[in-house]
C-alpha cells in the first residue's frame, strides 16, 4: 500500500456533487515512467475548447510539452521553488495563456477568468480520463514569454502538470507531508457572502 492509498482523497462535501468533482485533486507525485502519446490529450483540450467565455471570445491558448522534449525542458527551467523538485516527473507540462486583447487591440478584461474556466473544464475531463492535473503560479512569466516569442497580449498565467499518479513516498519529506494531508476547504458559509 502506498502513502496515497492510505489517505482518503475523495472530498468530504457538505452537499452532493458529481463524483468526478469530489475525486479530483492536485497531486505532486507523478509517475515518472508514464508516457502520454501524441493525441492522448485530445479529449482534455477538447473540454477546454468548449468552456464558456464572454461573447464566445475563447481567450485562451496553450503550449503543450510532453516529457522528453526540448519544449518540456524549456518550461521546466522557468519553474520556481518547490515546483522544480516535483513537476519534472509529470508526463506533460502545459503553459496556460490568457489572450488579453482582441485582434483590433481592444482589451478583454475577462480573459484570465475565462482561461480559468477552460482549465477547470480541462482538469475535470483529465480526471475522468484517469489523469491528474496540478496548476502552478510559481514560474517566470517573462522567461516563458521570451522563450516562446509570445505577443504582449498573450499572457502566461499558470503552468500545469498532467500525468498519471505516482508514489508520494518518492517526494521530498516536506512535499510528502502535504501530499497525504487531509483535504480541506473553507465552509460554504465562509465563501457565500449573501444567499437570499
Amino acid at each position: 500500500m502506498t502513502l496515497l492509498e492510505s489517505a482518503p482523497r475523495t472530498a468530504q462535501t457538505s452537499a452532493p456533487v458529481l463524483d468526478v468533482l469530489a475525486e479530483r485533486w492536485s497531486p505532486r507525485a507523478f509517475d515518472p515512467d508514464a508516457v502520454l502519446e501524441a493525441g492522448a490529450l485530445a479529449g482534455v483540450f477538447e473540454a477546454a475548447r468548449w468552456a464558456p467565455s464572454a461573447s464566445n471570445t475563447q481567450p485562451w491558448r496553450f503550449i503543450i510539452a510532453r516529457r522528453g522534449t526540448e519544449t518540456f525542458e524549456t518550461i521546466a527551467a522557468t519553474l520556481m521553488g518547490f515546483n522544480q523538485m516535483w513537476a519534472g516527473s509529470a508526463a506533460a507540462l502545459v503553459v496556460n495563456i490568457a489572450v488579453t486583447a482582441d485582434a483590433e487591440g481592444n482589451p478583454m478584461p475577462w480573459a484570465q477568468y475565462d482561461l480559468g474556466q477552460a482549465v477547470a473544464h480541462l482538469s475535470v475531463q483529465a480526471h475522468a480520463e484517469g489523469l491528474h492535473v496540478h496548476q502552478m503560479g510559481g514560474f517566470d512569466r517573462a522567461a516563458i514569454s521570451a522563450a516562446f516569442d509570445l505577443a504582449e497580449t498573450f499572457v502566461p498565467t499558470s503552468v500545469m502538470t498532467i500525468g498519471k499518479l505516482g508514489d508520494a513516498a518518492a517526494l521530498p519529506e516536506a512535499l510528502r507531508e502535504r501530499e497525504v494531508a487531509p483535504r480541506v476547504r473553507l465552509a460554504l458559509d465562509e465563501i457565500v457572502l449573501l444567499n437570499n
